[in-house]
């Protein structure tokens, strides 16, 4: 069968998000700008070789991440810096979205830039709906990247996140970003989801952006190929008929962005935009970062 869909990859320069600098990957590792500080992560994907030297990244970097065991590590800071900075997001000349970040014991500093395409798809996406009063979940939803996209367009957000800590960072998030009266949730995303439907609830807009593995909050186990069905299959009945968007990340090794043709395919048409998301470095490197599915029907 051929599919009516157009296949979409998104590649996100430096110069659409002036805060933010992938500069080189490889060698499992990837040195990036946040702001004005310069941060040595790993990176499994990058298998490949660096393309500037190991000079060149330690006189960059401010600091680095040393990986302990599978799920943490420590920061050895290279240079003075602090444990917690901010940096911004420019949607529009109206709305800037501002995150704190900070070193987390799991590599993470609260921010995952490549999904800014999708925050300005939410954002634009919401504005297009004509109904006065939109509705949006987002599930998996981390600091808030996407939630406040959609709130700084209006829209009334449902936060949704497994992790009380990380529920209490995006809060942070919204306050720096002069937005307010998010709803947040600490709660298993697809024990929610299958509550809503239960109780014949709607949402104009629905993100989800699920780990490979994670726990909900009372030790639920989540595997994204053995749950992504079910979760998608509750999502899509809470899409409101009167127009509606939906975004799906998945950011897993070796899944193919025809896997979103499978999922969703039949809810959105010819709607269907569906890729791979990536970077690409200062020094000609380009990086994967998961597959993408989404789609917008606006009456």
């Amino acid at each position: 069968m051929k599919s009516s869909s157009t296949l979409d990859f998104h590649l996100l320069s430096p110069g659409n998000f002036p805060d933010y600098e992938l500069l080189d990957v490889g060698g499992f590792e990837k040195l990036e700008r946040f702001g004005q500080y310069i941060a040595i992560r790993p990176e499994p994907q990058a298998v490949w070789s660096k393309r500037w030297t190991e000079d060149e990244w330690k006189k960059q970097a401010h600091v680095r991440f040393d990986q302990r065991s599978s799920n943490s590590g420590e920061w050895s800071k290279l240079k003075k810096m602090p444990d917690q900075w901010t940096m911004k997001y420019n949607l529009n000349e109206e709305h800037d979205i501002v995150f704190r970040l900070g070193l987390t014991a799991f590599k993470h500093v609260g921010i995952f830039p490549e999904q800014c395409v999708n925050w300005d798809f939410i954002y634009n996406s919401t504005k297009k709906l004509k109904e006065p009063q939109k509705r949006v979940l987002n599930l998996f939803a981390y600091t808030g990247g996407a939630s406040l996209a959609a709130r700084a367009a209006g829209a009334e957000v449902t936060h949704v996140d497994s992790i009380k800590q990380v529920v209490t960072w995006a809060n942070e998030n919204m306050q720096l970003s002069q937005l307010e009266n998010i709803r947040w949730m600490v709660e298993d995303a697809l024990k929610f989801v299958q509550r809503e439907e239960r109780r014949g609830n709607t949402y104009h807009g629905i993100i989800m952006d699920p780990p490979a593995f994670g726990h909900g909050p009372k030790g639920e186990k989540w595997k994204l190929e053995e749950h992504i069905l079910p979760l998608v299959q509750s999502a899509v009945k809470l899409l409101d008929p009167s127009g509606h968007f939906l975004v799906l990340n998945a950011y897993s090794l070796g899944l193919s962005a025809l896997i979103m043709d499978n999922l969703l395919l039949n809810h959105a048409g010819k709607n269907l935009q569906r890729g791979e998301l990536f970077l690409e470095a200062t020094s000609g490197a380009v990086l994967p970062l998961g597959v993408f599915g989404r789609f917008l029907l606006a009456k």
